[in-house]
């Protein structure tokens, strides 16, 4: 009978040390340290080429004639965002989520946009020479305007334009 007594009192302060260490010390699992969020701002002609913005979030921000050249975009966030004639030359946007965002007469040279998705975008007049749509979640209708246009082969991943968007 001591012997279970024991074992039951063990078991009951190893689960109160347990609680205690959880406690104490809080460390929330998923959050992103240093997140930066760019939302509902004016961001016009800003230059962040070569920046590194990973996870970071754009939101209805105003980005006409932004410069993201060579930007590591990865797994960002772009939503609602006016992207007129920036310059995203080189920048990466793999995993990005760009929903909603008017890219018109933007250059895109060499954009790496794997596995991102690009739903409810514009890309009318966009310069897509050397991207990279591979796994992209592309709406057909711009994925049709893109392929009249697709031209050239990206030079990091080197993948022709036409074959990641799967133009024939």
């Amino acid at each position: 009978m001591k012997k279970i007594l024991l074992r039951f009192f063990g078991l009951i302060v190893i689960l109160i040390l347990a609680c205690l260490w959880i406690i104490l010390n809080p460390k929330p699992a998923f959050a992103q340290l240093n997140t930066i969020n760019y939302n509902n701002i004016n961001l016009e002609n800003r230059d962040f080429s070569n920046a590194d913005l990973a996870g970071v979030t754009f939101v209805a921000a105003e980005m006409r004639g932004a410069n993201f050249q060579g930007a590591n975009l990865t797994n960002a966030i772009l939503t609602k965002g006016i992207l007129l004639k920036a310059n995203l030359e080189g920048a990466n946007l793999r995993g990005a989520l760009v929903d909603r965002v008017t890219m018109d007469s933007a250059n895109l040279k060499n954009a790496i946009f794997t596995e991102a998705t690009l739903t409810s975008s514009r890309f009318y007049d966009a310069d897509i020479t050397g991207a990279d749509f591979t796994d992209a979640l592309v709406d057909r209708y711009q994925v049709s305007l893109l392929c009249e246009r697709a031209d050239g082969v990206n030079s990091v991943t080197g993948v022709p334009t036409r074959d990641s968007l799967g133009c024939r």
